[in-house]
């Protein structure tokens, strides 16, 4: 455990059978000139504070690092972390893509329901300054993105942050896991994205939120349930609209995909329709 922290430290050497107060290692790696933290004071900024309810507004940001090891690729950690409890989920992948972004908030409603809003930073994921479309325009619309839209069709609010310090609570959770984690993919012999995601589920994120998570000040939940009739699999995709040709056939990303006579909406030949991928 060489380069641990002493309250990582502690905890892995109580792992093991070594149990040993985290405050007494510390004064011993100080005593032996293997530890030393300096803390730089940085500009004052006003605490805010938590929001009341668990769900009521979840903060979602990605978190580039080497994860495997100085010597390997970068990858994108995603965590979303409930402003009320701290209670964090994480999903690792290559980018902090909208395909990624769109499968963390995913597990996040398939464990916890709907949350009412979501803090974000601007990245062209959550946010679009193109000009709208004419469509968009008679309909009133604003632009989104693709992940805006999906948002949009489950009633959650995008929030975008002014400035790193305004998530100031997802981008603590960075720091820890940037110590923390990286050490259980070293300890574990992780070195894929597809491991980094099973251990994360497979025990991680429940002994950091056991850990760290706390109560919120008021019990009602703000999460929503899913509906029934809604399939979320129509909710989180890419929608693209094509014109169906007389043959009933869709062209779509170099393929050709046919429309089957027995589909029970058959659209007229020439009619635009809309393709979720």
């Amino acid at each position: 455990y060489d380069g641990f922290g002493p309250t990582l430290a502690a905890e892995k050497l109580g792992e093991d059978g070594y149990q040993v107060d985290h405050e007494t290692l510390r004064r011993w790696l100080i005593q032996e000139g293997r530890w030393a933290r300096q803390r730089k004071r940085g500009p004052y900024r006003k605490r805010r504070e938590r929001r009341e309810h668990f769900g009521e507004l979840i903060q979602m940001d990605g978190s580039f690092h080497h994860w495997f090891g100085p010597d390997s690729s970068r990858a994108c950690l995603i965590n979303m972390i409930d402003d009320a409890t701290g209670r964090k989920m994480s999903l690792m992948a290559e980018e902090e893509t909208t395909e990624a972004c769109m499968r963390a908030l995913w597990a996040w409603i398939r464990q916890y329901g709907i949350p009412k809003a979501l803090y974000t930073d601007r990245k062209n994921v959550f946010i679009t300054d193109r000009e709208p479309t004419l469509q968009e325009q008679l309909a009133g619309e604003e632009p989104k993105t693709a992940f805006g839209k999906a948002c949009a069709k489950l009633g959650i609010e995008i929030i975008p942050a002014n400035s790193p310090q305004a998530k100031g609570r997802v981008e603590r959770t960075h720091g820890v896991d940037q110590d923390r984690l990286v050490k259980e993919f070293t300890l574990a012999g992780v070195t894929t994205i597809e491991a980094a995601n099973e251990l994360l589920s497979s025990g991680y994120q429940g002994r950091m939120n056991d850990k760290f998570a706390v109560k919120a000040r008021s019990d009602d939940d703000y999460h929503r349930p899913v509906p029934k009739e809604l399939n979320l699999a129509h909710v989180f995709c890419v929608e693209e609209e094509r014109v169906v040709s007389n043959d009933w056939v869709v062209r779509y990303q170099k393929r050709m995909l046919q429309i089957e006579k027995d589909n029970r909406s058959l659209p007229k030949a020439g009619t635009k329709i809309i393709v979720q991928r």
